[in-house]
């Protein structure tokens, strides 16, 4: 269902318009680009409520107003094969793009989970990417999906409340039709997926977070890249190429 965007209005003599509220129309008009979802309740239902609370905010919020639907954007459901989901998004100004545990690609030291899970991809496949930018996994159907899609930049958490969890829920519902693998890493992931997906057709594999405070109780050692690939290939589908390594991108 079409958005209306937000009004900005200019008038001479009065205060330039609040960061929140240029932030929450860009938010609008990057919504209204996403036709492959907007069948998902939460556009009409949901997302005007939280623009409207978008709008109050009077400091910079993260990620880049267009790239907060960057998750939702290759290939529309669809498209997905592989699931995994994130809670918010880096509030560093300068690291989050919109995908879960990604970073730009010049962000160097990688946060610390996002350096964990290229630890474990490189135990498990020999090689990672040579940057923390994962937009080329979304671009091959993984769908990296944070439970909620802004931040206010240096407040980690500051935006759980907002309603954004929502679409998460409703979009696992949708992903629930037909067999997919799901990386569940941590206990909100795994809550979020028992809530909402109901069919035991897909591959789940739950393990803690790579978080520094957890990776060792069982992220490290799970292996989750190839069996995920396993699964795929299982069923005919193209492996994912995690490490970059077929467009030059692996760092051995």
């Amino acid at each position: 269902m079409p958005l209306a965007a937000p009004s900005v209005t200019h008038r001479p003599g009065r205060a330039a318009t609040a960061p929140g509220t240029t932030y929450a129309a860009a938010v609008a008009e990057a919504a209204r680009r996403l036709e492959e979802w907007h069948d998902i309740p939460f556009f009409s239902n949901a997302l005007p409520i939280i623009l409207d609370a978008l709008k109050a905010e009077t400091g910079p919020i993260l990620p880049p107003a267009t790239d907060v639907f960057n998750a939702l954007l290759p290939g529309g459901p669809d498209g997905v094969k592989v699931v995994i989901l994130g809670q918010d998004p880096y509030p560093t100004p300068g690291h989050a793009n919109g995908l879960a545990f990604s970073v730009a690609p010049d962000v160097a030291p990688l946060p610390r989970s996002l350096a964990n899970i290229f630890r474990e991809l490189e135990a498990d496949l020999g090689s990672r990417p040579a940057c923390g930018d994962l937009s080329f996994w979304a671009q091959q159907g993984v769908l990296l999906l944070n439970t909620v899609l802004t931040v206010p930049a240096g407040e980690a958490g500051g935006h759980r409340k907002l309603g954004w969890q929502r679409l998460a829920g409703e979009i696992l519902q949708r992903l629930d039709e037909h067999p997919r693998a799901f990386l569940l890493w941590g206990r909100d992931a795994a809550r979020l997926a028992a809530r909402h997906l109901v069919r035991d057709h897909h591959l789940r594999i739950e393990t803690p977070h790579p978080s520094p405070l957890s990776a060792r109780r069982g992220f490290f050692g799970a292996r989750p890249f190839s069996r995920v690939n396993r699964w795929l290939e299982a069923r005919g589908e193209r492996p994912i190429d995690w490490t970059g390594s077929s467009e030059g991108r692996a760092h051995e």
